[in-house]
Formats: structure tokens, C-alpha cells, sequence
């Protein structure tokens, strides 16, 4: 593509991980290229030159119920967004995750066939509603896979992808003394991580069931102490408030989600890349997921796949425990926990075989493919 004005680029995401993902493409097309941008970020994209329209956790919405609720704002929202990518007539649209709220944009744009569109993170077709796939074909130009299996399904559906790969086949655990030392912990005692999710709903939902967990471990393991790493100031307003009656020892911090998962014993998840991340730092998950009555009535038919932990998915197996609706409870987490040892004892293998499946072509190379299609 020649361009004789500065690159034009719509992007939207809904949450922190799609704006580190989306910040790490622009900046390697910013190498090569001067980029006018337009849409919707978090604070890394409006760093590098959003000018946010809205909020982004206001797309932040999952399920199949809550979308329905709040469908009347979201499509103002979403309209907002293809006007003025009409009007600035932009050369790509990046829709990173929210799947569901960047498909309509993708049409719209797709009819006025100006602009390329692109989306980061696959949607999960390959696990549910593969009907969907029909959609992505015809109105996406390209979709970049975290993980290679997604490329393989597309691959398998004459969808043109590629395996851009994940930011964590870089992570690596921090020191145990360093951490300590930074955060001030003392080196007698015990530490489990709780990770309740980053969307409100995802935390409403679990983060309940997660302090009357802390609260059974804690009456027979007084030398453990809790942590529970938040994204933003909104997630910390929200835990701190469900946490009222929690009275355990506990700590609350901001931004420290790593630094905590690599002294953490086990953790406790909430099933999403948060899961991820602590089976490659060392730190066996158990993986929890829970959502309202119908939600979950219509999502258990769709699926197509025996496991929905990330790390499951890419052993091919069952490794880590998953505690899904009914079965996540105050009591299956705590026998989880019980027998989450001799996952510990072979973390480190775990967490290299993880690393190399999440390897892909990386931000160089997918900063120059997209202007070949």
C-alpha cells in the first residue's frame, strides 16, 4: 500500500491485555510509518496517540446475557466509532478482543470496502458458537492468533491468520528474595495468589465465592497470607468493597500481579489469561468459572471443547484443575488446593513446554503483514 498522507488507523479494545497487545503493533508500525490514530484504548494506545471516544471498559461486557442488558449503549457506541472512521476515511480498523462488539464495526466497514480490517485475538470459534466463523471470513481480512491452534482452525476454514504469539512466551518469574524485599514480605510466611478477573461482572460473580474460600483455608493455615493483585482503581474499589467481612491477611495492591504469582504457592483464577500467566510463572492455578443461570445454560451446549483453562488447552489436557458453575465452591477449591503439590514440583517444565507453544511470528513480522492483504 503507497501512502501519501500519515497512516490512518480505527482501533478499539475493551481491557488492559488488548492494550498492551495493541500498543506493542502500533509502536512497530510507528517505526516505519507516521500514524494518525482514532477509536478507543486504554492507557497505553491513548499514550502512544488515542484519543479515546469513551471509556474502554464501557465494551468491557461478556457473556450472552449481559450484552443483551446493555445492548441499546453499546450499539451507540459502536456507531459512534464507524462514523468516525467513516469520516476519516482510515486506511485499517483494529478490533482487539471483544469479539461481539468489534464484528459489527468490521461489517460496516467491510460494505464501504475502503480500509482493511484486522483483528487481534481470535475469537473463540474453535470452542463455541463455530457458526461464527461464516462472519469472520467475510468481513475480517485478517485475524492474528494468539495461540497456534487458532491459526490451525482458520487454517482448516480458508481463513487468512497468522500465529502472532503470545507476550508471556517472554515471561520470566522474578526472584523470590527481590520480590520480598520490594514488597516488604516476610520470607516465614506462605503466599497464595487470588486473581477474581478484570471485568466487574467476572468479579461480582467470583469474588465471593473466592473470600468464603480464604476465609475455610485460613482457619487451618494461619502462616499463609493472601494476595490479590487489581488492574486499575475501579477493580480496587470493587474488591476492597467485597471485601469487608473477609478478615484474613490479605493484601490489595495494583500492578503487582506478576511479582505476586512468582512467590505464590498455587493460585486461585479466574478462567482467562490470568491462568496463563501463572501456570508459566511457577504458580499451579486452579481455574474457576462461574456465571448467572442462563448464561451458562446456553454456553455449556455450545461448547465444543472438554477444557476452558488456556494452559489446558495448549497441554491437550487436563493438567490443572477446573472448577466450572456448580462445581466452584468454597469447598472444591480448597480440596483442589490440597492436592496442587506435586504440580509445583514440576512447574518448571510445565511452564517451558507452555512457553514454546506460545511462540509466534511476533509484532515485526505481523506490523509488515498487514499490508500485504
Amino acid at each position: 500500500m503507497t501512502q501519501n498522507h500519515p497512516l490512518k488507523i480505527g482501533i478499539v479494545c475493551g481491557e488492559h491485555s488488548g492494550d498492551r497487545l495493541g500498543a506493542e503493533l502500533i509502536t512497530e508500525l510507528q517505526k516505519t510509518h507516521d500514524i494518525n490514530l482514532f477509536g478507543v484504548g486504554g492507557p497505553k494506545l491513548e499514550a502512544l496517540g488515542v484519543s479515546s471516544l469513551f471509556d474502554f471498559s464501557e465494551i468491557n461486557i461478556m457473556g450472552l446475557i449481559d450484552p443483551l442488558i446493555n445492548y441499546r449503549r453499546l450499539s451507540q457506541l459502536r456507531e459512534s466509532l464507524i462514523k468516525i472512521f467513516r469520516e476519516e476515511k482510515i486506511d485499517f480498523f483494529i478490533g482487539i478482543d471483544s469479539p461481539d462488539f468489534n464484528i459489527g464495526i468490521h461489517k460496516a466497514l467491510k460494505t464501504d470496502s475502503i480500509n482493511k480490517n484486522i483483528q487481534i485475538v481470535s475469537p473463540s470459534v474453535w470452542g463455541w458458537r463455530q457458526n461464527r466463523i461464516k462472519s469472520i471470513k467475510k468481513y475480517i481480512d485478517l485475524t492474528m492468533c494468539l495461540f497456534d491452534f487458532e491459526h490451525n482452525f482458520y487454517k482448516d476454514h480458508n481463513h487468512k491468520s497468522i500465529h502472532l504469539g503470545h507476550p508471556f512466551s517472554n515471561l520470566n518469574k522474578i526472584d523470590r528474595e527481590i520480590t520480598l524485599q520490594s514488597k516488604n514480605f516476610s520470607s516465614n510466611k506462605k503466599y497464595i495468589s487470588i486473581i477474581p478477573g478484570s471485568r466487574k461482572s467476572e468479579i461480582q460473580n467470583m469474588f465471593p465465592i473466592y473470600v468464603e474460600f480464604m476465609k475455610k483455608f485460613s482457619k487451618k493455615n494461619k502462616d499463609h497470607i493472601f494476595l490479590i493483585p487489581v488492574a486499575d482503581n475501579k477493580t480496587m474499589n470493587l474488591v476492597q468493597k467485597l471485601s469487608n467481612d473477609l478478615n484474613v491477611n490479605a493484601v490489595i495492591e495494583q500492578n503487582s500481579i506478576k511479582e505476586f504469582l512468582s512467590i505464590s504457592e498455587f493460585s486461585v483464577v479466574t478462567s482467562g489469561t490470568a491462568t496463563l500467566e501463572s501456570a508459566i510463572l511457577g504458580c499451579p492455578p486452579i481455574i474457576c468459572y462461574k456465571t448467572n443461570f442462563l448464561n451458562y445454560a446456553i454456553i455449556s451446549r455450545m461448547l465444543k471443547v472438554d477444557n476452558i483453562g488456556l494452559p489446558n488447552l495448549l497441554l491437550g489436557k487436563r493438567y490443572f484443575s477446573e472448577l466450572l458453575q456448580n462445581e466452584c465452591t468454597k469447598e472444591s477449591i480448597y480440596n483442589a488446593s490440597r492436592d496442587i503439590s506435586s504440580l509445583k514440583e514440576d512447574s518448571k517444565n510445565i511452564a517451558n513446554i507452555l512457553k514454546a507453544k506460545l511462540q509466534g511470528v511476533g509484532f515485526e513480522n505481523a506490523a509488515k503483514e498487514i499490508f500485504l492483504i
